[in-house]
């Protein structure tokens, strides 16, 4: 099934198929297809420095909606969370940095709202940076940014009580990947709810990048998670480094890993 792409703006939803809508004609409802498994909301507006490819990954997240069998819609208007947000299955955050400085406070408890009645949370990179206002959104995510590293290659490993998550199963005990790395302020392990699904081997690339380092950034050390999930308060959360830009995503690792969270965030596959 061939599913559509909507770039939605406040209450506007512009529709990406073949054949444009007459403007004349009665308004369409916005329902899924019977064969539709569910919905995905990207929201990139950030509240912070913006990464030059958010746009980029914006429409690759839009171009996956085939292999995910998923209606995906991007918006980057706060809005649209107030008015449409009980329509999705899944809110993916682009890169959605310093959220309070953007959302406002019912903007954000419909979103705590919406989440603790189900709703799954997928994460990008920049996502957990500066967003310590939130308080419910940085317990969730569990920590915050410190520094980051360039696009480099590094050892990645997977957590040997994750090796099942439809996420990371499949790509063997380690890997080597390349992306940017970043530092949080503190490691997620242990944390009631979360369960690390990856970490990286900071001894096979340099951790912090010269513009962090005369600016306090700090390296993780031996444990440095990548990837998580939180199941408390009902929804599903799931943080990912990576997709500062496209490099890191469209990889076979890189789909799989974004497809198997989106669909487990959506409660569609086996975990």
């Amino acid at each position: 099934m061939k599913h559509s792409i909507r770039l939605l703006t406040a209450a506007l939803t512009v529709f990406f198929v073949a054949s444009a809508m007459d403007a004349h004609e009665p308004k369409q409802k916005t329902d899924r297809g019977p064969k539709d498994t569910g919905s995905v909301l990207v929201f990139g507006g950030t509240g912070w420095y913006r990464h030059p490819e958010t746009a980029a990954i914006n429409g690759w997240l839009a171009r996956l909606a085939d292999d995910l069998d998923m209606q995906v819609d991007v918006t980057e208007t706060p809005r649209d969370l107030t008015v449409l947000l009980e329509r999705y299955d899944v809110l993916v955050l682009n890169n959605s940095n310093q959220l309070t400085k953007l959302l406002d406070e019912k903007q954000r408890e419909k979103v705590e709202d919406w989440y603790s009645a189900g709703g799954g949370i997928v994460a990008l990179h920049a996502a957990l940076v500066r967003q310590t206002d939130w308080k419910w959104l940085s317990e969730l995510g569990g920590c915050d940014f410190n520094s980051d590293s360039e696009f480099l290659e590094a050892r990645v490993m997977v957590d040997p009580n994750a090796k099942d998550h439809p996420a990371v199963r499949g790509f063997g005990k380690s890997f080597h990947y390349k992306a940017d790395w970043t530092n949080h302020d503190k490691s997620v392990t242990g944390i009631p709810g979360i369960q690390v699904l990856l970490r990286v081997d900071e001894s096979t690339y340099e951790p912090v990048r010269e513009f962090f380092k005369t600016r306090g950034g700090k390296a993780m050390g031996k444990d440095h998670p990548i990837a998580w999930i939180n199941t408390l308060n009902n929804g599903r959360f799931f943080y990912t480094e990576l997709g500062h830009d496209v490099r890191s995503l469209d990889t076979k690792f890189g789909r799989t890993h974004i497809i198997e969270a989106i669909h487990w965030a959506a409660r569609l596959n086996k975990d």
